[in-house]
Protein backbone atom coordinates (compact mmCIF):
# COMPACT_ATOMS: atom_id res chain seq x y z
CA UNK A 1 0.00 0.00 0.00
CA UNK A 2 1.11 3.21 -0.75
CA UNK A 3 1.05 5.88 2.02
CA UNK A 4 2.45 8.70 3.40
CA UNK A 5 5.50 7.19 5.07
CA UNK A 6 6.20 4.96 1.99
CA UNK A 7 9.27 3.59 2.53
CA UNK A 8 10.87 4.71 5.79
CA UNK A 9 12.13 2.49 7.89
CA UNK A 10 10.84 3.28 11.73
CA UNK A 11 12.02 1.46 15.23
CA UNK A 12 9.39 1.34 17.55
CA UNK A 13 10.08 0.91 21.04
CA UNK A 14 7.49 -0.64 23.50
CA UNK A 15 8.07 -0.22 27.18
CA UNK A 16 6.30 -1.62 30.39
CA UNK A 17 2.62 0.31 30.12
CA UNK A 18 -0.49 -0.05 30.02
CA UNK A 19 -0.44 2.13 27.25
CA UNK A 20 1.47 -0.79 25.12
CA UNK A 21 -2.04 -1.73 23.64
CA UNK A 22 -1.87 1.63 21.80
CA UNK A 23 1.45 0.73 20.47
CA UNK A 24 -0.13 -2.46 18.23
CA UNK A 25 -2.65 0.33 16.70
CA UNK A 26 0.32 2.29 16.28
CA UNK A 27 2.26 -0.13 14.80
CA UNK A 28 -0.78 -0.78 12.49
CA UNK A 29 -1.09 2.40 11.40
CA UNK A 30 2.53 2.96 10.46
CA UNK A 31 2.42 0.05 8.27
CA UNK A 32 -0.93 1.36 6.26
CA UNK A 33 1.22 4.56 5.70
CA UNK A 34 3.73 2.49 3.96
CA UNK A 35 6.49 2.24 6.70
CA UNK A 36 8.70 -0.63 7.57
CA UNK A 37 8.46 -0.87 11.24
CA UNK A 38 10.41 -3.42 13.54
CA UNK A 39 9.54 -3.64 17.07
CA UNK A 40 12.22 -3.35 19.94
CA UNK A 41 10.48 -4.29 22.97
CA UNK A 42 11.51 -3.99 26.87
CA UNK A 43 11.25 -7.82 29.17
CA UNK A 44 8.34 -5.70 31.13
CA UNK A 45 6.38 -4.52 27.86
CA UNK A 46 6.28 -8.22 27.07
CA UNK A 47 3.40 -8.54 30.24
CA UNK A 48 1.22 -5.79 28.13
CA UNK A 49 1.21 -7.27 24.33
CA UNK A 50 2.39 -10.34 23.23
CA UNK A 51 5.43 -10.72 20.89
CA UNK A 52 3.13 -12.62 18.26
CA UNK A 53 0.95 -10.08 18.14
CA UNK A 54 3.76 -7.22 17.01
CA UNK A 55 5.02 -10.01 14.99
CA UNK A 56 2.01 -10.40 13.12
CA UNK A 57 1.54 -6.76 11.87
CA UNK A 58 5.19 -6.25 10.86
CA UNK A 59 5.87 -9.22 9.29
CA UNK A 60 9.39 -8.58 11.26
CA UNK A 61 10.91 -11.17 14.03
CA UNK A 62 10.23 -8.85 17.25
CA UNK A 63 13.68 -7.93 19.11
CA UNK A 64 13.36 -7.65 22.86
CA UNK A 65 17.22 -9.20 24.02
CA UNK A 66 20.80 -9.07 22.68
CA UNK A 67 20.83 -12.51 21.97
CA UNK A 68 17.78 -14.55 19.95
CA UNK A 69 17.81 -17.85 22.69
CA UNK A 70 16.44 -19.22 19.79
CA UNK A 71 19.24 -19.66 17.76
CA UNK A 72 21.37 -17.79 19.42
CA UNK A 73 21.60 -14.64 16.68
CA UNK A 74 22.86 -11.55 17.48
CA UNK A 75 20.82 -8.75 17.58
CA UNK A 76 22.78 -5.59 16.27
CA UNK A 77 21.70 -2.33 18.07
CA UNK A 78 24.33 -0.91 15.74
CA UNK A 79 22.68 -1.67 12.95
CA UNK A 80 19.16 -0.65 13.94
CA UNK A 81 20.80 3.34 14.73
CA UNK A 82 21.96 3.14 10.93
CA UNK A 83 19.10 0.98 9.56
CA UNK A 84 16.44 3.19 10.70
CA UNK A 85 14.58 6.89 9.64
CA UNK A 86 13.04 7.68 12.82
CA UNK A 87 13.09 5.93 16.30
CA UNK A 88 9.79 6.39 17.93
CA UNK A 89 9.21 4.47 21.72
CA UNK A 90 5.96 4.74 22.69
CA UNK A 91 5.00 4.06 25.30
CA UNK A 92 7.52 5.59 27.32
CA UNK A 93 7.87 4.78 31.01
CA UNK A 94 8.90 6.74 33.78
CA UNK A 95 12.12 4.59 34.41
CA UNK A 96 12.58 4.29 30.51
CA UNK A 97 12.93 7.67 30.08
CA UNK A 98 15.22 8.33 33.14
CA UNK A 99 17.81 5.23 31.79
CA UNK A 100 17.98 6.81 28.44
CA UNK A 101 18.66 10.75 29.97
CA UNK A 102 21.43 9.04 31.30
CA UNK A 103 22.93 6.42 29.41
CA UNK A 104 21.77 3.78 31.50
CA UNK A 105 22.61 0.37 28.62
CA UNK A 106 20.58 -2.42 30.37
CA UNK A 107 18.10 -3.53 28.18
CA UNK A 108 18.19 -3.77 23.96
CA UNK A 109 15.88 -0.81 24.00
CA UNK A 110 17.93 1.82 25.43
CA UNK A 111 21.21 0.52 23.79
CA UNK A 112 19.44 0.59 20.28
CA UNK A 113 18.08 4.38 21.55
CA UNK A 114 22.12 5.43 22.16
CA UNK A 115 23.04 3.39 18.80
CA UNK A 116 20.69 5.94 16.94
CA UNK A 117 21.65 7.91 13.97
CA UNK A 118 18.03 8.80 13.17
CA UNK A 119 15.76 11.37 15.09
CA UNK A 120 14.16 10.28 18.16
CA UNK A 121 10.27 10.60 19.15
CA UNK A 122 9.47 9.86 22.57
CA UNK A 123 5.72 9.71 23.84
CA UNK A 124 5.91 9.34 27.91
CA UNK A 125 2.93 7.44 29.18
CA UNK A 126 2.69 7.03 33.34
CA UNK A 127 0.37 8.07 36.05
CA UNK A 128 0.06 12.04 36.77
CA UNK A 129 2.27 12.56 39.72
CA UNK A 130 5.02 10.37 37.97
CA UNK A 131 4.81 12.76 35.49
CA UNK A 132 4.95 15.75 36.75
CA UNK A 133 7.60 14.41 39.57
CA UNK A 134 10.99 16.67 39.31
CA UNK A 135 13.33 13.73 38.52
CA UNK A 136 10.81 13.19 35.50
CA UNK A 137 10.64 16.34 33.95
CA UNK A 138 14.38 17.04 34.69
CA UNK A 139 15.22 13.66 32.64
CA UNK A 140 12.54 14.33 29.63
CA UNK A 141 14.38 18.41 30.10
CA UNK A 142 17.54 16.45 29.37
CA UNK A 143 16.28 14.24 26.61
CA UNK A 144 14.74 17.45 24.76
CA UNK A 145 18.34 18.81 25.08
CA UNK A 146 19.92 15.97 23.16
CA UNK A 147 17.78 16.84 20.36
CA UNK A 148 15.16 13.95 20.90
CA UNK A 149 11.24 15.01 20.29
CA UNK A 150 9.25 14.77 23.30
CA UNK A 151 5.85 13.76 22.46
CA UNK A 152 3.98 15.49 24.89
CA UNK A 153 1.08 13.22 26.50
CA UNK A 154 -2.38 14.04 26.65
CA UNK A 155 -4.93 15.04 29.85
CA UNK A 156 -7.19 12.93 30.91
CA UNK A 157 -8.57 9.28 33.21
CA UNK A 158 -5.79 7.13 33.69
CA UNK A 159 -5.20 3.64 34.69
CA UNK A 160 -5.16 4.54 38.43
CA UNK A 161 -8.36 6.20 37.89
CA UNK A 162 -7.11 9.22 38.78
CA UNK A 163 -7.23 12.40 36.26
CA UNK A 164 -4.24 14.16 34.95
CA UNK A 165 -1.43 14.64 32.17
CA UNK A 166 0.23 11.32 31.48
CA UNK A 167 -1.99 9.97 28.69
CA UNK A 168 -0.03 8.56 26.35
CA UNK A 169 -0.76 10.55 22.92
CA UNK A 170 -3.46 8.72 20.52
CA UNK A 171 -1.89 6.96 17.82
CA UNK A 172 -3.21 9.31 15.08
CA UNK A 173 -2.02 12.46 16.06
CA UNK A 174 1.60 10.29 16.58
CA UNK A 175 1.36 9.17 13.28
CA UNK A 176 0.58 12.86 11.90
CA UNK A 177 3.75 13.95 13.89
CA UNK A 178 5.43 11.89 12.32
CA UNK A 179 4.08 12.31 8.48
CA UNK A 180 4.89 16.18 9.24
CA UNK A 181 8.60 15.41 10.23
CA UNK A 182 9.07 13.52 6.92
CA UNK A 183 7.48 16.46 5.04
CA UNK A 184 9.92 18.57 6.48
CA UNK A 185 12.75 16.67 6.31
CA UNK A 186 13.67 18.63 2.78
CA UNK A 187 11.81 21.38 2.69
CA UNK A 188 15.31 23.03 2.81
CA UNK A 189 17.10 20.40 0.49
CA UNK A 190 19.68 22.52 -2.08
CA UNK A 191 19.42 25.77 0.60
CA UNK A 192 22.56 26.81 1.98
CA UNK A 193 22.11 29.17 5.13
CA UNK A 194 24.93 30.42 7.08
CA UNK A 195 24.01 30.73 11.00
CA UNK A 196 26.06 32.25 13.83
CA UNK A 197 26.24 31.32 17.05
CA UNK A 198 27.47 31.56 21.01
CA UNK A 199 29.34 34.36 22.38
CA UNK A 200 32.76 35.97 21.27
CA UNK A 201 36.07 36.72 23.34
CA UNK A 202 37.59 40.34 23.05
CA UNK A 203 41.16 39.91 24.80
CA UNK A 204 42.47 42.24 27.07
CA UNK A 205 45.85 39.82 27.65
CA UNK A 206 46.59 36.39 27.09
CA UNK A 207 44.43 35.35 29.89
CA UNK A 208 41.62 37.81 29.90
CA UNK A 209 38.86 38.50 27.95
CA UNK A 210 35.55 40.98 27.73
CA UNK A 211 32.59 38.29 26.50
CA UNK A 212 28.97 37.46 27.38
CA UNK A 213 26.82 34.51 29.19
CA UNK A 214 26.01 33.07 25.64
CA UNK A 215 26.06 29.44 25.89
CA UNK A 216 25.39 28.72 21.61
CA UNK A 217 22.05 26.79 22.57
CA UNK A 218 19.80 28.70 20.33
CA UNK A 219 22.13 28.96 17.22
CA UNK A 220 23.17 25.13 17.60
CA UNK A 221 19.45 24.40 17.66
CA UNK A 222 18.76 26.45 15.07
CA UNK A 223 21.94 24.79 12.75
CA UNK A 224 20.65 21.14 13.75
CA UNK A 225 16.81 22.32 12.27
CA UNK A 226 18.33 23.49 9.35
CA UNK A 227 19.80 20.43 8.95
CA UNK A 228 17.42 18.12 9.30
CA UNK A 229 15.00 19.76 7.19
CA UNK A 230 18.01 18.71 4.45
CA UNK A 231 20.23 22.30 3.74
CA UNK A 232 23.35 22.95 4.06
CA UNK A 233 24.74 24.70 7.30
CA UNK A 234 28.02 26.86 7.98
CA UNK A 235 27.55 27.20 11.20
CA UNK A 236 29.86 30.12 12.72
CA UNK A 237 30.60 29.51 16.48
CA UNK A 238 32.32 31.91 19.11
CA UNK A 239 34.01 29.66 22.03
CA UNK A 240 31.11 27.11 23.44
CA UNK A 241 31.15 23.15 24.54
CA UNK A 242 28.69 22.19 22.05
CA UNK A 243 29.09 19.54 19.62
CA UNK A 244 26.89 19.66 16.18
CA UNK A 245 25.89 16.37 15.50
CA UNK A 246 24.07 16.66 11.60
CA UNK A 247 26.69 15.90 8.99
CA UNK A 248 24.82 18.43 7.02
CA UNK A 249 26.95 21.20 9.03
CA UNK A 250 30.23 22.96 8.52
CA UNK A 251 31.31 24.19 12.01
CA UNK A 252 33.69 27.45 11.70
CA UNK A 253 35.14 28.03 14.95
CA UNK A 254 36.17 31.43 15.76
CA UNK A 255 37.03 33.26 19.30
CA UNK A 256 36.51 37.33 18.97
CA UNK A 257 33.93 39.63 16.84
CA UNK A 258 36.26 40.33 13.98
CA UNK A 259 37.13 36.51 13.34
CA UNK A 260 33.51 36.00 13.23
CA UNK A 261 33.03 39.45 11.17
CA UNK A 262 35.57 37.94 8.78
CA UNK A 263 33.89 34.08 8.40
CA UNK A 264 30.63 35.74 8.17
CA UNK A 265 31.09 38.20 5.67
CA UNK A 266 33.14 35.82 3.51
CA UNK A 267 30.58 32.84 3.52
CA UNK A 268 27.65 34.63 2.85
CA UNK A 269 27.68 35.73 -0.59
CA UNK A 270 27.48 32.08 -1.48
CA UNK A 271 24.23 31.35 0.73
CA UNK A 272 20.24 31.41 0.67
CA UNK A 273 19.95 32.81 3.65
CA UNK A 274 21.74 33.40 7.60
CA UNK A 275 20.45 33.48 10.67
CA UNK A 276 22.55 35.73 13.09
CA UNK A 277 21.90 34.52 15.77
CA UNK A 278 25.19 34.84 17.81
CA UNK A 279 25.94 37.72 20.90
CA UNK A 280 28.92 39.27 19.23
CA UNK A 281 30.67 41.61 21.54
CA UNK A 282 29.94 45.70 20.40
CA UNK A 283 33.16 46.54 21.76
CA UNK A 284 36.61 45.66 21.87
CA UNK A 285 39.89 46.27 24.08
CA UNK A 286 41.59 48.83 21.41
CA UNK A 287 44.99 47.30 22.03
CA UNK A 288 45.41 44.08 24.06
CA UNK A 289 48.51 43.22 25.74
CA UNK A 290 50.69 40.87 24.73
CA UNK A 291 51.52 39.43 28.17
CA UNK A 292 49.86 38.89 31.58
CA UNK A 293 49.00 42.45 32.51
CA UNK A 294 50.24 42.31 36.87
CA UNK A 295 48.09 43.64 39.54
CA UNK A 296 49.66 46.59 40.66
CA UNK A 297 47.11 47.85 43.12
CA UNK A 298 45.99 51.15 40.78
CA UNK A 299 42.60 51.00 38.39
CA UNK A 300 43.35 49.90 34.98
CA UNK A 301 41.44 51.79 32.07
CA UNK A 302 40.91 50.26 28.85
CA UNK A 303 39.82 52.06 26.29
CA UNK A 304 37.16 50.21 24.20
CA UNK A 305 36.67 50.50 20.74
CA UNK A 306 33.47 49.45 18.36
CA UNK A 307 33.56 45.91 16.62
CA UNK A 308 32.52 45.45 13.03
CA UNK A 309 28.69 45.33 12.85
CA UNK A 310 28.04 42.01 11.10
CA UNK A 311 24.25 42.52 10.61
CA UNK A 312 24.89 46.04 9.06
CA UNK A 313 27.80 44.57 6.79
CA UNK A 314 25.43 41.43 5.68
CA UNK A 315 22.36 43.99 5.08
CA UNK A 316 24.21 46.61 2.89
CA UNK A 317 25.68 43.35 0.80
CA UNK A 318 22.59 41.11 0.68
CA UNK A 319 20.92 40.70 -3.00
CA UNK A 320 17.22 40.08 -3.69
CA UNK A 321 17.68 36.34 -3.39
CA UNK A 322 18.91 36.56 -0.02
CA UNK A 323 17.73 36.43 3.42
CA UNK A 324 19.00 38.02 6.57
CA UNK A 325 17.69 37.16 9.59
CA UNK A 326 18.69 39.21 12.97
CA UNK A 327 18.33 38.25 16.76
CA UNK A 328 18.05 41.59 19.65
CA UNK A 329 18.17 40.90 23.51
CA UNK A 330 17.11 43.57 25.04
CA UNK A 331 16.48 44.77 28.58
CA UNK A 332 14.01 47.52 28.08
CA UNK A 333 12.33 49.22 25.06
CA UNK A 334 12.22 45.64 23.62
CA UNK A 335 9.85 45.97 20.75
CA UNK A 336 11.15 50.02 19.93
CA UNK A 337 14.80 48.48 20.11
CA UNK A 338 13.99 45.78 17.44
CA UNK A 339 11.81 47.33 14.98
CA UNK A 340 14.81 50.09 14.84
CA UNK A 341 17.48 47.29 14.61
CA UNK A 342 15.49 45.45 11.49
CA UNK A 343 15.28 48.71 9.45
CA UNK A 344 18.46 50.21 10.01
CA UNK A 345 20.19 46.82 9.33
CA UNK A 346 18.27 45.77 6.33
CA UNK A 347 16.92 42.43 7.67
CA UNK A 348 14.16 40.64 6.92
CA UNK A 349 12.69 39.38 10.17
CA UNK A 350 14.35 40.13 13.87
CA UNK A 351 14.12 37.44 16.89
CA UNK A 352 13.37 39.24 20.09
CA UNK A 353 13.97 37.57 23.30
CA UNK A 354 13.58 39.94 26.51
CA UNK A 355 15.80 38.96 29.65
CA UNK A 356 12.88 39.93 31.96
CA UNK A 357 11.13 37.13 30.96
CA UNK A 358 11.87 33.86 32.75
CA UNK A 359 13.29 31.28 30.77
CA UNK A 360 14.10 33.23 28.17
CA UNK A 361 18.16 34.11 27.55
CA UNK A 362 20.93 32.78 28.05
CA UNK A 363 22.48 29.57 29.66
CA UNK A 364 18.78 28.55 29.54
CA UNK A 365 17.40 25.43 27.56
CA UNK A 366 13.71 27.42 27.06
CA UNK A 367 13.43 30.67 25.15
CA UNK A 368 10.43 32.75 24.73
CA UNK A 369 10.56 34.71 21.46
CA UNK A 370 8.78 37.68 19.43
CA UNK A 371 9.49 37.51 15.77
CA UNK A 372 9.09 40.60 14.00
CA UNK A 373 9.03 41.45 10.35
CA UNK A 374 7.86 42.64 7.10
CA UNK A 375 4.86 39.77 7.38
CA UNK A 376 4.22 41.25 10.93
CA UNK A 377 4.67 40.09 14.65
CA UNK A 378 4.12 37.23 16.33
CA UNK A 379 4.98 36.21 19.83
CA UNK A 380 4.95 32.47 21.32
CA UNK A 381 4.96 31.08 24.50
CA UNK A 382 8.03 29.83 26.20
CA UNK A 383 9.07 26.59 24.42
CA UNK A 384 12.24 24.56 24.74
CA UNK A 385 14.99 25.96 22.56
CA UNK A 386 14.50 23.10 19.85
CA UNK A 387 10.98 23.87 19.60
CA UNK A 388 11.24 27.91 19.25
CA UNK A 389 14.46 26.97 16.43
CA UNK A 390 11.70 24.63 14.87
CA UNK A 391 9.32 28.12 14.50
CA UNK A 392 11.88 30.08 13.66
CA UNK A 393 12.50 28.36 10.45
CA UNK A 394 9.21 27.68 9.66
CA UNK A 395 9.07 31.73 9.33
CA UNK A 396 12.18 31.37 7.50
CA UNK A 397 10.70 29.32 4.87
CA UNK A 398 7.38 31.40 4.62
CA UNK A 399 10.43 34.02 3.81
CA UNK A 400 11.65 32.14 1.38
CA UNK A 401 8.40 30.92 -0.53
CA UNK A 402 7.90 34.68 -1.02
CA UNK A 403 11.04 35.12 -2.99
CA UNK A 404 10.13 32.64 -5.47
Amino acid sequence: MNGSLEGKKIVLGITGSIAAYKAVVLARELIKRGAEVQVVITPAGKEFVTMLTLATLTRRQVISEFFSHRDGTWNSHVELGQWADAMLIAPATAATIAKMANGVADNMLVTTYLSMKAPVFVAPAMDLDMFAHPSTQHNIELLRSYGNHIIEPGTGELASALVGKGRMEEPDNIVKLLEEHFAKAQSLAGKRILITAGPTYERIDPVRFIGNYSSGKMGFALAEECAARGAEVVLVSGPVALQAHSPNIRRVDVESADEMFEAATATYDNMDAAILCAAVADYKVEHSEANKIKRDGNALPLNLVPTKDIARALGTSKRNDQLLVGFALETDNETANAEKKLKGKNLDFIVLNSLRDKGAGFKTDTNKITIIGRKGTEAYPLKSKREVAADIVDTLESYMHEKK
